[in-house]
């Protein structure tokens, strides 16, 4: 079953830390023909792995010593990078953001802001409480950008990585507010790239199936949301949105987070700043409207297409309304959901081959994805 956590309000009090940010569920798509997990999940902050010792050699006993040498790179990152991180304060409660430039622009997830235009921010270098408004939200990847009212001097944007050159057993930093501890640092490892993650509708989005996730073994709390993953060279490599919960056993799968990876977040973000919105989705389209099909069990069975896109990559193949997608590269198709899943995992100008069923009788098409339209 998937569910959502209700947000956490954001009542008076006269003193503790301040409450934490909407809290979400999802499920986990392990993609490109990976076995698929179905897990609930929780967004926002991040604590810390295991830390990192080596031992001082047979004369000490075995006793382990912290590497100086990486007691440093870790005390370099933290200066580097935790200026760039604030604590972004919603009428839901607050989650981080990350300065993307020095023109007070703050990149954050769309879940983070929520249905609100106006906020207060704080940064961790800086006793005055700032304020900002929207510049745009883009609930498909669960990025938002807000900016300054009246940006201080001094800001410390952060460095982007390319996400390509992100590596499994990376060694990484995550850096936010989870549940209201401002401007806290943990630590953990890149445990896989190219998840894909789907969440379902809630406050400030309408669902998003994320592509090409990192997965981290730093855990996800609520309020770190937005919050900075970084690597050792003090780069910013995802954005910390999501964490898993095991759903048969009802707690926390330790040591599985996500982030949104880098070069989507520059991506977006740089449309946002120029334009309020998603002018270019870089996500992979059939062209087609569909909705989810019941067999005869009642059980679903497949993706029914309502309408296709005159000269969508649909119509070129040779589908048709009345079709029902039951499978995609090898992908079995279920419902609208499964179809989205799979199609997150392409991009525009994959071939794709389409199992189809018509008036009863099976069949198979190739198709050449186009790109999926923006609002």
């Amino acid at each position: 079953m998937i569910v959502r956590e209700r947000p956490v309000p954001a009542p008076e009090r006269a003193a503790g830390p301040p409450p934490a940010g909407p809290a979400r569920r999802l499920r986990l798509i392990v993609s490109r023909g990976a076995a698929a997990a179905v897990l609930a999940a929780l967004a926002a902050g991040c604590t810390s792995g295991s830390s990192q010792t080596k031992s001082s050699g047979p004369d000490s006993g075995g006793t382990p010593s912290v590497s100086a040498e990486l007691q440093s790179d870790y005390l370099r990152v933290v200066h580097n990078v935790l200026p760039s991180v604030v604590q972004i304060t919603t009428s839901a409660g607050l989650g981080s953001g990350i300065v993307y430039d020095d023109k007070g622009d703050i990149v954050t997830n769309a879940h983070v802001v929520g249905k609100d235009h106006s906020f207060s921010v704080t940064f961790a270098n800086r006793q005055q409480l700032l304020h900002a408004g929207l510049v745009g939200v883009d609930p498909a990847d669960d990025l938002a950008v807000i900016r300054l009212d009246d940006p201080p001097s001094g800001l410390h944007p952060a460095a982007f990585a390319d996400s390509k050159n992100v590596q499994v057993g990376q060694i990484v930093l995550a850096m936010g507010n989870p549940l209201g501890l401002s401007s806290s640092v943990t630590q953990g490892i890149v445990s896989a790239v190219g998840r894909t993650v789907s969440e379902p509708a809630g406050q400030g989005s309408g669902g998003a199936t994320i592509p090409n996730m990192v997965q981290t073994s730093a855990a996800i709390n609520p309020g770190n949301s937005g919050g900075a993953l970084a690597n050792l060279s003090s780069q910013v490599i995802g954005i910390n949105t999501l964490a898993a919960v095991d759903q048969e056993l009802g707690g926390a799968a330790p040591g599985i987070g996500f982030a949104i990876p880098s070069s989507t977040v520059t991506r977006i973000a740089d449309q946002l700043i120029k334009s309020g919105k998603v002018t270019n989705s870089g996500r992979a389209a059939l062209g087609i409207t569909v909705r989810t099909v019941l067999g005869a069990d009642s059980a679903p069975a497949g993706a029914g297409i309502v309408a296709v896109t005159r000269g969508g990559a649909a119509d070129r193949a040779g589908l048709k309304p009345g079709d029902i997608i039951t499978e995609l590269d090898g992908t079995r198709i279920t419902d609208v959901q499964t179809l989205t899943e799979a199609l997150a995992a392409k991009s525009p100008g994959d071939q794709v081959t389409i199992g189809y069923s018509r008036d009863g009788r099976t069949a198979t098409a190739h198709a050449t994805l186009g790109t999926l339209p923006t609002s």
